[in-house]
């Protein structure tokens, strides 16, 4: 599988471990990898970094003087949403729960391959890059409303089903909606970096998008295309009361 260079490069992973070795371990094979590497020693000096530096991902040790892996963790989601990979050299399920239910969003276990830990990375990075089921529902007018925490679209109050990628390509256009999504971006995000001039494929579920949820998809009021750009969503706006009192 080819690897996504273009994606990844620039992505700010900050490593958390009281090991010297394992940090250098760490930073070189995901240097390799295109990304941008910085370290802490312990759990203060990551939460000082996370405020500071606004890492994309961070590889936290479990097994750390003055404040471990838990509290660490426990403390960063005081005040970021920063995703989190646990390191630990245990494989035990109590451990794999307290760090998931403290916020983790993955838990690799020593000893791992430089492979496996990259594969890790990249895995929780795409989905940070997805859906948040934390989205309110989004009422476009009176016709469409958009439920993004269970992924349900009603259109004239019919629940219409939608295949998995014509829900990310609705849920980025929406995501931006009343801005004009360049092709290249949205096929990026949809598909992958490998599709980024695939435009046909964009135009074709683009087409599917539309007979589903415009009433003329012929003459769309909803996803409009931005000749030679791309597309963008029409979100009504509300109409202010302007009746004084």
């Amino acid at each position: 599988m080819k690897f996504d260079y273009t994606y990844y490069s620039g992505k700010l992973i900050l490593i958390v471990d009281d090991e010297p070795r394992m940090i250098k371990f760490v930073q070189f094979n995901l240097e390799l990898d295109g990304f941008r590497v910085i370290s802490a020693k312990d759990g203060l000096d990551a939460l000082e970094k996370i405020r500071t530096q606004l890492p994309d991902l961070v590889v936290l040790d479990v097994m750390m003087p003055r404040m471990d892996g838990f509290e660490t963790l426990q403390r960063i989601r005081e005040f970021s949403d920063v995703p989190v990979i646990m390191l630990t050299v245990k494989d035990e399920e109590e451990d794999k729960h307290r760090a998931f239910s403290a916020g983790a969003d993955d838990y690799l276990t020593k000893p791992f391959s430089p492979r496996e830990l990259s594969d890790r990375v990249k895995a929780v990075l795409r989905r940070q890059s997805g859906i948040s089921a934390a989205d309110e529902v989004v009422e476009v007018d009176d016709r469409l409303q958009i439920d993004f925490s269970r992924r349900e679209v009603l259109v004239d109050g019919k629940r219409v089903s939608l295949r998995p990628t014509e829900w990310r390509l609705l849920y980025h256009l929406v995501k931006n909606a009343n801005w004009v999504m360049p092709s290249e971006m949205l096929l990026q995000k949809v598909w992958g970096y490998e599709y980024r001039e695939d435009v046909q494929l964009l135009r074709l579920y683009i087409a599917y998008l539309r007979s589903k949820i415009e009433k003329d998809s012929g003459n769309p009021q909803y996803i409009m295309t931005e000749r030679g750009v791309g597309y963008r969503f029409v979100m009504p706006k509300k109409e202010e009361n302007t009746n004084s009192g």
